[in-house]
């Protein structure tokens, strides 16, 4: 196994869980905004307003894409089996 097809891998794996990941991660923090912009106008600091709404919404998006996120991981592994069957 060559170095090259090693670096190859790793950055595919990054960019494949930087890929999931980005959905998530912009939702929550999209919310985290809002909610934050109404607690400042509201003056109302109470921390489960924050951790709810993100939860609910994460448990969606996981709902939604989480067929798509699967499908990705699976061509990954096989494209690294197949890799591995080559040596």
């Amino acid at each position: 196994m060559s170095q090259e097809l090693v670096l190859d891998l790793f950055r595919e794996a990054i960019w494949l869980i930087l890929k999931l990941s980005a959905p998530m991660l912009i939702v929550s923090i999209v919310i985290g905004l809002i909610i934050a912009i109404f607690q400042a106008a509201t003056q109302i600091h109470e921390q489960t307003l924050t951790f709810v709404p993100k939860l609910v919404v994460i448990a969606l998006m996981l709902v939604w894409l989480g067929s798509w996120m699967f499908q990705n991981l699976n061509e990954f592994f096989a494209h690294i089996l197949n890799i591995m069957a080559g040596l």
